[in-house]
């Protein structure tokens, strides 16, 4: 991967509207020449993956993945202690995470899958990455605020406080220079952005050890859950990629319609049938108003049995797969042993540069 100089507005704060232009423009030099990026992202291990994740970020992993681009897949084990007092089943969240990332497509020998706590030298970042980010910019931090307000824990931790500064060590540590992200996670990534420059400004004696990431926003579909709020793992509202046929089916018949019959896709006005009428449309690959105009005057039956059929059929060649790699246990721990130890040399050569610009290589 070569470093490319990024042209993206460098304000202390990339706005949306920019992002968006600057993400179309993203996409034309991906297709171009994949070889000049490397991704960064990745989901914590604190349940099963389900379509929000899958037509979200998930999807578009894998397209970027079969395009050519270097793709670093973390698993932020560490991560998972931000918002709870204990990492329940951790050993087994990450393997169900592994699961669901090789039933989707992520092919280990053109991904690199890893986990936080398997790579030193990245939390070793934190550290000098901490001096260069001061308390009030934390603080005021909007999706570290959301994340404090919906915690699990009686009290906020210092490790949720510095959230924003440990993705930056998990960015920069591999020096990814694309992010894809959604529009709520822009600031964490101006905050990767600006320690990037901040530290390159005070130790980088005229060259950039760091890139500056750029953010690349997709139009990703929002799906509600089955109760019409959105979709979460916590919240009970999910289909699962995990889910069999008969529980997708159950989770369908119990999502939150309305009482108007006729079924139409008008998000604002109807949110809870249009999101239904959506699943169908990405899982059938057709517009969600051809579906709307499908189903019509049938009702919300007709558009829940269009719903089952339409996602079981999508998921039916990713749960085979999910099955058949279910069986090799020793093959996911051989993914993740293998990516840990790819990532843990990108991480360490990355450190050895931090501490030869800081001077302090003994």
């Amino acid at each position: 991967m070569s470093t490319i100089q990024t042209t993206a507005p460098s304000t202390d704060t990339l706005g949306t509207s920019a992002a968006q232009a600057r993400s179309a423009v993203l996409e034309e030099l991906i297709r171009e020449d994949p070889g000049r990026f490397r991704v960064l992202t990745g989901d914590r291990p604190t349940g099963r993956l389900h379509l929000g994740h899958y037509f979200g970020t998930l999807h578009n992993r894998v397209r970027l993945q079969n395009l050519g681009v270097e793709m670093f897949l973390i698993i932020p084990d560490y991560q998972v202690l931000t918002d709870r007092d204990v990492a329940d089943n951790l050993t087994g969240h990450v393997e169900e995470l592994v699961l669901d990332y090789l039933a989707i497509g992520v092919d280990p020998a053109r991904s690199t899958i890893f986990t936080h706590s398997a790579v030193p030298a990245l939390n070793q970042l934190l550290l000098p990455f901490l001096s260069l980010v001061s308390v009030s910019e934390l603080s005021r931090n909007p999706t570290v605020k959301d994340e404090i307000a919906h915690s699990r824990q009686s009290a906020v931790n210092g490790l949720m406080f510095t959230y924003p500064v440990h993705q930056a060590a998990d960015i920069l540590s591999c020096k990814a220079n694309l992010v894809p992200v959604g529009q709520d996670q822009l600031p964490h990534l101006e905050l990767t952005r600006t320690v990037a420059r901040r530290f390159n400004d005070r130790y980088g004696d005229g060259t950039a050890v760091f890139p500056q990431p750029e953010a690349l926003l997709s139009n990703a579909p929002l799906l509600l859950g089955t109760d019409g709020t959105k979709m979460s793992k916590s919240r009970g509202n999910a289909i699962a990629l995990s889910a069999d046929a008969d529980e997708t089916a159950r989770l369908i018949r119990g999502a939150k319609t309305d009482a108007e019959r006729h079924i139409t896709y008008d998000p604002v006005a109807r949110p809870e049938v249009s999101s239904l009428v959506l699943l169908a449309a990405l899982c059938l690959d057709r517009p969600p108003l051809r579906v709307a105009e499908e189903i019509g005057s049938a009702g919300a039956a007709a558009l829940k049995k269009t719903v089952t059929e339409a996602v079981n059929e999508y998921l039916a060649p990713i749960r085979a797969r999910r099955a058949e790699y279910a069986q090799d246990r020793a093959f996911l721990r051989r993914t993740l042993r293998e990516g840990n130890e790819r990532t843990r040399a990108v991480a360490d050569a990355t450190l050895a540069e931090v501490r030869a610009a800081m001077n302090s290589h003994y």
